[in-house]
């Protein structure tokens, strides 16, 4: 299991990287609402903190879970670029070695 804050960091470096990739390309794509469909399971550190985490179950989880019930949630992000507070733009080329 992952925690949910890595998954939303890794979405987030992938989107800022085809971003930079696509910087000088003419055919560019929209980036819209991305929505985000996992089964997490929610544990709980009992300290004096009492924190909550909440964890991503990975596809090819094997029942290591025990008693810890896990849920299916959907987060709806809507990335903006900082500067602009606008849709961030990225290119049509995959790798940018395909031009």
């Amino acid at each position: 299991m992952i925690e949910l804050a890595q998954v939303v960091m890794g979405l987030r470096a992938e989107l800022n990287r085809a971003l930079a990739d696509g910087a000088d390309e003419e055919l560019r794509f929209g980036v819209g609402p991305i929505e985000l469909e996992v089964t997490v399971a929610v544990t709980r550190e009992v300290s004096a903190g009492g924190k909550v985490k909440i964890w991503v179950v990975e596809a090819n989880g094997t029942g290591k879970l025990g008693d810890v019930t896990t849920q299916r949630i959907k987060l709806t992000l809507d990335p903006k670029l900082t500067a602009t507070g606008r849709r961030p733009e990225i290119s049509g080329a995959a790798e940018p070695n395909e031009r």
